[in-house]
């Protein structure tokens, strides 16, 4: 986390714990304050566009930091904010766990703030991770989940053969869905689609070796349809899906082959992600969290 001082007369600070002087403007970074929702909104707007962005709440509140924090990880936007109290510090600097980039302090509480943060200050940026890792796991059991509302994704671009979503009911254990590059006998292949299963799973956009990637979400489509859950074992941990009952979704073997779900069963063996981060509005954020 690095930290930002307010540029006052007659500063004489440790350069060494300082990133930046602010000075009321920079090339790199937008100010946003945050008064009212909308300002939120328009902060958020900026996420992938700006390097920085610093934001002022006018009455200090945790949840539009923590909301920007969580929709900016990932990007190559970075979140700073304008502390005014010391008291502030800790809800800056573990905000979702992870806090923010970089807190803007006056200069009287540069020492307060390094006695804080100990080493959790740093002046360097960690690498952003853009791969996980995927595993084997084992289908326990196929059945039905009843009719419920089922997501198709239509991308902006189209993905290749071994690319689709990982999705799952719980955030830590997702199975690899393929998207609909495979024609089959009735259906002809939309490879920009994926059918990312019911409408409430976690989701993220990869290819088989576990590279992530980012796309625009051009549609959805959200119908009613048959669905059935799917129970696997990793590792002497349960996880599970709730997946369209259709043969153009498929899981993808540890071989890379896709498989129908309409063919699956149990003792299949299917690609999985795990991931021990935490969510929050859907956004994979480092800390700690039990999910069943």
């Amino acid at each position: 986390m690095q930290i930002w001082v307010e540029n006052e007369e007659n500063l004489d600070l440790d350069q060494n714990f300082i990133s930046r002087l602010w000075t009321g403007s920079s090339h790199d970074v937008v100010e946003v304050s945050i008064d009212v929702p909308s300002d939120q909104d328009e902060a958020i707007s900026l996420i992938g566009l700006v390097p920085w962005i610093l934001v002022r709440c006018s009455d200090w509140t945790m949840i539009p930091l923590e909301n920007l924090i969580a929709c900016s990880r990932g990007t190559q936007t970075r979140i700073a904010a304008a502390i005014d109290r010391e008291i502030e510090i800790s809800g800056a600097a573990f905000a979702l766990g992870g806090g923010v980039d970089a807190i803007l302090i006056p200069g009287g509480m540069v020492d307060v703030a390094i006695k804080f943060l100990g080493d959790r200050w740093t002046k360097e940026d960690p690498p952003e991770n853009t791969e996980i890792n995927p595993t084997e796991a084992r289908i326990l059991s196929m059945e039905s989940a009843g009719v419920g509302e089922r997501v198709c994704i239509d991308l902006t671009r189209r993905i290749n053969e071994g690319q689709g979503a990982a999705t799952g009911s719980i955030s830590g254990k997702l199975c690899l869905i393929h998207g609909e590059t495979i024609s089959s006998e009735y259906v002809p292949n939309r490879p920009f689609r994926i059918n990312a299963g019911a409408i409430h799973s976690y989701i993220a956009i990869l290819s088989s070796p576990g590279y992530i990637e980012t796309a625009v979400v051009g549609r959805l489509k959200i119908e009613m349809r048959p669905l059935l859950v799917v129970r696997f074992e990793i590792s002497g941990e349960e996880g599970q899906t709730v997946v369209q009952q259709a043969e153009t979704v498929r899981f993808v073997s540890p071989t890379g082959t896709a498989v129908s779900v309409t063919d699956a069963k149990a003792g299949d063996k299917i690609t999985v992600f795990t991931d021990d981060r935490v969510r929050h509005i859907g956004i994979a954020l480092d800390g700690g969290m039990v999910e069943k």
